[in-house]
């Protein structure tokens, strides 16, 4: 088997030391690149990790990271596949302001008062603006 191109690029790093094993960064991760292998997270395929980050904000001990290095380029057409093989994953997560689920409005994770939350699309203006 040929081995894969990499090239430099922004790709999830998690610290084994860190991580709890709890899973809450799987479901967030669309493409599927993490999963949980022996009670820790872990990138079981880097080149469906697009970097986008959706997994980092959820994370209770801060044991995601996005670094720059080498890694396989990112893999789209994979990435769908992966996607569809999954199906409908829906995240389970709540507004913590209002408790609007992702199926009532576009949710995002954010960190407020060193806690990792999500915050939905209607409850993220006032905490920007104030």
């Amino acid at each position: 088997m040929a081995k894969a191109k990499t090239v430099k690029r922004k790709i999830v790093r998690i610290d084994e030391d860190l991580c709890n094993g709890c899973g809450v960064c799987v479901a967030p991760c669309a493409e599927g690149a993490i999963e949980i292998v022996g009670g820790k997270a872990k990138v079981v395929r880097e080149e469906l990790c697009d970097g986008a980050g959706f997994c980092l904000g959820v994370c209770p001990t801060g044991a995601l990271v996005i670094e720059e290095r080498e890694a396989p380029a990112f893999d789209r057409k994979a990435a769908e596949e992966a996607q569809d093989a999954r199906g409908k994953v829906l995240l389970g997560e709540k507004c913590f302001r209002c408790g609007a689920s992702e199926e009532e409005a576009v949710l995002f994770p954010c960190r407020h008062q060193g806690k990792s939350q999500w915050v939905c699309v209607h409850c993220l203006p006032p905490l920007i603006h104030g």
